[in-house]
Parts: structure tokens; sequence; C-alpha cells
């Protein structure tokens, strides 16, 4: 992987991690025109998660550090017999939130090689058929997304459902920001917390995910790979994230969603051509040239 490849990818993984475009899909089609696939490509998109993820805590780091520090409060509060489900506390019910939204995770955790397999083989038509299921949820939520609540009006359903969306957001070309967004938006939520919540509840996924994939990975992931061209992906990853964060609340805010569906249902067309012709020429696009 050259230096250029890891800049380009970095910039991609800064926007699309944020951006309702699926950062997994986008990743898994450049790295498929680029050549690169197996477990190297798997250790850098893990590495440029983990930059994405550290952009999501500078951004949030205030409500971040409040929710963690509330955390440890509700474990002082368990283990002394006061811990109580209701609250008035918003940062102590979206604490509650969060892990109830993560409950769905352990059912994905059993299927992760699918996941992961179909990110690092060699074709690209399951990504093309998930940005065009991304576009038509990205079409349905520019259209429904007229939602009031706020964390202290959230339920145990609305917390499991975007939890469910989360935990299939990982197939490639499914946009896990964009995704559970759009879930809390159809389950009611105001705009800022649909977009806080995704945000935050991703980050012990992310990070859950990101430990899995390491440890499945073997020695020659590492092998004959420029530690240079990684550390300049994830700097750029980390910044181009940090400002992808507040274009997405700027979007939120606006409704934009559907010119995201636009671009995401002319990308799946191609993607799904270029699949297409692979298979049927039998010979990988990054020999076309």
């Amino acid at each position: 992987m050259t230096v250029f490849q890891a800049i380009i990818q970095g910039i991609i993984q800064g926007l699309t991690e944020f951006l309702p475009v699926s950062s997994s899909g986008h990743l898994s089609v450049v790295q498929h025109l680029f050549g690169i696939n197996g477990e190297s490509g798997i250790l850098f998109s893990v590495l440029l998660h983990v930059a994405t993820l550290l952009a999501v805590f500078i951004a949030f780091r205030e409500l971040v550090c409040d929710l963690v520090m509330e955390f440890f409060r509700i474990v002082r509060d368990l283990f002394t017999g006061k811990l109580k489900f209701q609250t008035d506390n918003p940062n102590r019910k979206m604490v509650f939130m969060i892990l109830i939204s993560l409950i769905p995770l352990g059912v994905a955790f059993f299927i992760k090689d699918i996941y992961s397999s179909l990110a690092a083989d060699s074709d690209i038509i399951v990504e093309g058929v998930c940005f065009l299921i991304t576009a038509v949820l990205m079409f349905l939520t520019a259209k429904f997304s007229n939602g009031s609540k706020t964390v202290k009006d959230m339920t145990v359903k609305d917390a499991l459902i975007v939890g469910c969306v989360q935990a299939i957001a990982p197939m490639p070309g499914i946009s896990r920001s964009g995704s559970t967004v759009a879930a809390g938006l159809f389950c009611g939520l105001d705009r800022e917390t649909a977009v806080q919540f995704s945000f935050i509840m991703g980050m012990p996924a992310v990070l859950g995910g990101a430990l899995v994939e390491l440890t499945d990975l073997n020695a020659a992931a590492f092998a004959g790979t420029s530690f240079f061209a990684l550390a300049c992906g994830f700097i750029v990853a980390l910044v181009v994230g940090i400002a992808a964060i507040v274009m997405v609340k700027w979007l939120v805010a606006s409704n934009k969603f559907k010119y995201f569906g636009i671009y995401l249902s002319i990308l799946g067309a191609l993607v799904v051509g270029i699949g297409i012709a692979e298979n049927v020429m039998h010979l990988p696009f990054s020999q076309w040239f």
C-alpha cells in the first residue's frame, strides 16, 4: 500500500464514516479497485475506524466525559443498592438507552465473520446492492423526519430498534451513521438527539469491533505494511472525520438526506455494474487498464 492510497482511504473513511453513505462499503470498493484485499486491507480498515472513533470523542468530548462519569455513578449505585431505572437525569437516561441499544450486537458477534468476508472478498456486487438499500433508506428519511422526542422521552423499544439497525450496519454498503440516525428519526427522536445518540452509541460498538478484528488478524497482516502509510491514513481520517461531523450536524438539521439517496443510487448501480462485468470477464477492475 502506497502513501497516496493510504491518504485517499483516510479521506474516504473520514467523510463516509459520518456522512450517511457507508464507510465500510466505500473502503471495501476502493480497496478492491486498488487491488488491496485480504488481511492487510482489514488491518488498515480497523485503524481508520479507530481514527474516526477518536474524531467522535473530540467532537463530543464534553458529553462523552459526562456519560462516562455517569456510567461509573450507575455502577456505584448498583453495588450500593441505590440504582433506579426511572430517572429525570438526561445523562443517566442516555447511558441506560445506550447500554440497551448494544444488546443486539451480542447476536451480531456470532456472524462477524460473514461481515468481514463480504468486505474482504474479491466481489463488490454485495456492496453495490447495500448502497442501493441505503439509498432507499435516505429517501425515506428525507420524507419522515419530523420527530420531537428527546433522550428523556426515549423508551426501551426505541433503543432496541436503533440497536438492531446498528447490528446489521457492518454490512459493507450499509451506512452505520445514516441507518441509525434514520432509525432514531423513525422512532420519533428530534434531529439533534438522533445524531447524538447515533454517534455516541457507535463508540463502544466501533471500539469492540476493532478489538475483535485485531485479535483475529495474524502476523501476515503486518508483513510488508508501511507504518508511515498507516500513520498518514490515520491522521487524515481523524482530521477529515472531525470536519465531517460538523457537516453532518448541518445536513441533518437542514434535512438533506435525499441528495445522499441520489448519490448512493448512482454509486450502487455503478458498483453492481462493475461487479457483474468483472464476473463476466473473469478479470478484476484493477487489471482493466
